[in-house]
């Protein structure tokens, strides 16, 4: 069944998507964005080096790849309150965890719990929610919540910096659990319609759809598992990247910053110009963006690194839209959940590694390891040239 459902009269789409929007800021921010500022304060602390910081949270985004088509699939059965709400909760204990650890298995153990969270609580889990709601209308509401948590990374930074040299590392971590459970889990609770709401959508999903149709499930996850890869190399490459190029490092930050508002701003775009175009065809645009960007920089150097980060925060902002919508468009809304959690699990492996894997180009290659990453993008491009929008959905079998 791919038509919507509506919610409860008093929870208007706007509520929903203020709730949601405002959840994932918080979760993001309080999860993936949390190493780039807290790594080297946890790492000094506990005697460690950084890579073992980053070597936990790389095993929580494999942790969340792992999770994520299981969680993907209960929900298309129950709804996504019950699992969003518990999300706010295993993040908050998996903080608190953070905030205790006093060597390297209590470090892992708490990156473990984060993992779960993630699986839970971000984009792949908000989207499925957001499709039991409103069926084959959960575009809209999926660009929604992206604009509002696209701003992640502005609040998570700035934040946690001021937070650490104020009160340390250990107490910013309770302060971002306190968030998920004062702030959250409360809007969670209030905003999204109960599972009873939700009984048509379970029965519709009673089915597993699997790898089905296979060619455009492989299609999908090799062009996202690109995209992810390169996006993972950005976060944590990015600024050394400008400087290889010939920026100072003031030049770097500041250039690295414009990616934040570049992914809002393509965001606002997909929304009011791209939205009655097929998903994929923005996906097909977000896709050329690093490349075009790649070659700017190739050929104009330290002339072209705003253009750069312009471009690629762009394509990374539609990318986020299209790993929602282009499913949505292409499958359908029935077991939406799960189709999502396969297609991102392949991704969620390829990101957990791509910071170490890039950075074993970039010692050699220097800036032009972004040739790699622009080569990947144009791959994913053709890979998506061969998806159909429509194709045959092929009964499925019982659970």
């Amino acid at each position: 069944m791919d038509g919507p459902a509506p919610p409860p009269a008093a929870r208007s789409r706007w509520g929903v998507v203020l709730a949601l929007g405002t959840s994932q800021t918080l979760a993001w921010a309080s999860s993936y964005y949390l190493p780039a500022i807290l790594a080297d304060p946890i790492a000094a602390s506990l005697g460690i080096r950084r890579t073992w910081v980053f070597g936990a949270f790389s095993m929580s985004l494999l942790i969340c790849a792992l999770l994520a088509p299981r969680v993907g699939r209960f929900i298309d059965r129950r709804g996504g309150r019950g699992v969003l709400a518990l999300s706010a909760i295993v993040l908050a204990a998996g903080l608190l965890a953070l905030a205790a650890a006093r060597g390297p298995a209590m470090l892992f153990a708490a990156w473990a719990v984060l993992g779960a969270g993630m699986a839970l609580g971000l984009y792949d889990a908000a989207f499925a929610t957001l499709t039991t709601i409103y069926g084959a209308g959960a575009r809209g509401p999926i660009t929604g919540i992206t604009l509002l948590a696209g701003f992640a990374s502005t609040v998570s930074w700035p934040l946690s910096s001021a937070l650490e040299h104020a009160i340390g590392w250990r107490a910013t971590c309770a302060v971002w659990a306190g968030l998920n459970l004062a702030l959250s889990l409360p809007l969670l609770r209030v905003a999204l319609p109960a599972p009873a709401r939700l009984a048509h959508l379970r029965r519709a999903a009673s089915a597993r759809v699997g790898w089905t149709p296979r060619r455009e499930m492989l299609l999908l996850a090799y062009a996202f598992a690109a995209t992810w890869f390169v996006t993972g190399a950005m976060v944590a490459h990015l600024p050394r990247l400008l400087e290889r190029a010939g920026a100072t490092t003031a030049q770097a930050i500041a250039a690295a910053a414009l990616m934040g508002p570049a992914q809002v701003g393509a965001r606002v775009a997909e929304f009011l110009v791209l939205r009655r175009a097929h998903p994929l065809a923005s996906a097909r645009v977000a896709t050329t963006l690093h490349p075009l960007g790649a070659a700017a920089l190739g050929l104009a150097g330290t002339a072209a690194i705003a253009p750069f980060a312009i471009l690629y925060g762009a394509g990374n902002g539609l990318l986020t839209i299209a790993r929602g919508t282009v499913p949505l468009a292409v499958f359908g809304a029935e077991g939406y959940g799960e189709r999502t959690g396969l297609l991102n699990a392949p991704a969620r492996a390829v990101q957990a590694l791509a910071p170490f894997a890039f950075g074993l180009l970039v010692e050699p290659l220097g800036v032009s390891a972004l040739y790699v990453s622009a080569g990947l993008c144009l791959s994913a491009l053709v890979a998506l040239g061969f998806v159909q929008s429509a194709p045959a959905r092929p009964r499925t079998s019982g659970a």
